[in-house]
């Protein structure tokens, strides 16, 4: 049976529009980082590579290859870690120039670091590059967050990062990074900003309750 990451995961990417408390696994990712404003070309370019990656790793029975442990699958959505540079924090007004990004797709299990690297370099022969320099595998590790869906424009997120920020101070839980992470549930090219569905955490930590 194909494994339908809307379907079989739901508590990780189709989550209710109130905040949450879930444990994230470990989990395996096709990555590159950058820094800049994500509405220009060059972030548009490493979500291209992206995506050539993780569908090589995808369509390779039908290139006569099918790596060990495989199973069909509908590829993953896109993911991003943002956070911002020293400047960026002490500016009154957000300025995206200053954000620092690690974009990401997530791999199936079966993706061992040798496939990974196997599939970027057959991309590099393909489909050419240059921002595939920039691309690496990594596993992520466990981690519990807070999370919630946004609705809307991306513009809009602060409103639900101060809901989530309510439930985590009612919770006796502690936000441990300015690092937040968002996974894109819609395709930004085609939705209506008002109709956006983004799925947005960070990463806590339980307070000690004093006795």
């Amino acid at each position: 049976m194909k494994h339908e990451w809307r379907k079989h995961e739901k508590g990780l990417y189709l989550p209710k529009a109130k905040p949450e408390l879930v444990t994230v696994p470990e989990q395996k990712f096709f990555m590159i980082d950058g820094q800049g404003n994500p509405n220009g070309e060059e972030f548009a370019e490493k979500i291209k590579v992206l995506y050539s990656l993780a569908y090589a790793i995808r369509m390779m029975p039908k290139g006569g290859y099918t790596p060990q442990g495989y199973f069909e699958y509908t590829v993953y959505p896109l993911e991003g870690i943002w956070s911002l540079t020293e400047k960026g924090r002490q500016l009154q007004e957000l300025n995206k120039d200053e954000f620092l990004y690690t974009i990401m797709i997530r791999q199936p299990d079966f993706v061992s670091e040798e496939l990974a690297q196997l599939v970027m370099e057959q991309v590099k022969k393909k489909k050419p590059h240059p921002y595939l320099e920039y691309a690496y595998f990594q596993t992520a590790e466990q981690e519990e967050c807070v999370q919630m869906l946004h609705v809307g424009p991306y513009d809009n997120e602060p409103e639900t990062f101060a809901i989530m920020h309510e439930f985590t101070k009612n919770n006796n839980l502690e936000r441990i990074s300015l690092e937040h992470r968002e996974i894109y549930l819609s395709d930004a090219r085609k939705a209506a900003s008002a109709k956006l569905k983004t799925v947005l955490s960070y990463k806590i930590s339980h307070m000690q309750t004093e006795i």
